[in-house]
């Protein structure tokens, strides 16, 4: 995919977002060869607190301020007002952080096709202090500070990247086609076809695609993709937008910090124990009724060290 878009100006009667015109259809550099670049959006914080209001009727428009209104909104869980907003991304990332991120699938997506097209040969290589071991405590994640030797972990770039080269190499085999001519390597063999060459390439391959998403499934995306447990591959993407979201509507974003991405919710028997606690009382955990992950996320949240359950 290439950008085609140049920088011709439009006069328009919508709502602008000065912060995002400034930067609409620029590449913003992520990993070691992806990108985010913004192609489209609609919307602003007044669009989120004009659709809030069409349900209270004419006149009164001044019941809350729109800040604090968009707060009530956020706090309660209002949705509608959010999806009045959406915008538009090209993204670039690798192909194993894609699949991560398709299966939000509140969104209109269109990715780059293998089978009509060649792929570059651009893969993602790790630096050296995102290499790490397998956590002992969280299946799906790797460890913050690995104990890896500098020996270990040159020794898995160097598989990576070999790896990722004679894949490429065979992809182009395959097709018979030449890198740098795109011309036949043998005139006399025709090559297999494009969408079953790309079988043999891995998943640090870069792909690309087209991501048009309202505001409401946005912050979802990011609620959880911005989250320390998220692979940091795709964290990296997820703080970029949120930094996007922030100059599109700062309204929304100082809400979504304060009520979501910051804040702390607490089942029933939870905040049970939360308020005995309060009060002094003491509280088992074979009382509480809390399941053991949860009592110790309450305890180090609450900095109850002693009673943490090893």
């Amino acid at each position: 995919m290439t950008n085609n878009q140049d920088n011709s100006t439009f006069s328009t009667k919508r709502s602008t977002v000065q912060e995002i015109e400034a930067i609409i259809n620029q590449t913003i550099p992520i990993l070691d060869h992806g990108f985010i670049r913004i192609i489209d959006y609609m919307g602003d914080d007044n669009a989120i607190v004009q659709s809030a209001r069409v349900s209270y009727g004419k006149g009164t428009t001044q019941i809350n301020a729109d800040k604090a209104l968009i707060s009530y909104l956020m706090r309660h869980h209002h949705t509608s007002p959010f999806e009045m907003c959406e915008i538009k991304f090209h993204i670039k990332a690798p192909i194993f952080v894609a699949r991560q991120w398709l299966r939000h699938r509140t969104a209109n997506v269109n990715e780059y096709s293998a089978r009509y097209s060649i792929l570059d040969r651009e893969f993602y290589l790790p630096s050296k202090e995102n290499i790490s071991s397998q956590s002992t405590n969280n299946k799906q994640c790797r460890v913050s500070n690995s104990n890896l030797k500098e020996e270990e972990i040159e020794f898995v770039i160097d598989i990576l990247k070999n790896d990722a080269n004679r894949c490429y190499d065979n992809y182009l085999q395959l097709m018979n086609i030449n890198e740098n001519t795109t011309e036949k390597i043998d005139p006399n063999k025709s090559g297999i076809a494009r969408e079953l060459s790309r079988m043999n390439l891995n998943l640090n391959y870069y792909t690309q695609w087209y991501w048009k998403i309202d505001l409401h499934n946005l912050l979802h995306f990011l609620y959880l993709r911005t989250h320390n447990h998220a692979q940091y591959e795709i964290r990296i993407y997820a703080q970029k937008i949120l930094e996007i979201v922030q100059k599109w509507v700062p309204h929304t974003y100082e809400a979504f910090i304060n009520y979501r991405l910051e804040s702390k919710s607490f089942s029933k028997n939870a905040l049970n124990f939360i308020k005995k606690q309060i009060k002094g009382e003491d509280i088992t955990f074979s009382e509480s009724g809390i399941s053991k992950r949860e009592w110790n996320d309450i305890c180090e949240y609450f900095n109850l060290e002693d009673i943490i359950i090893k």
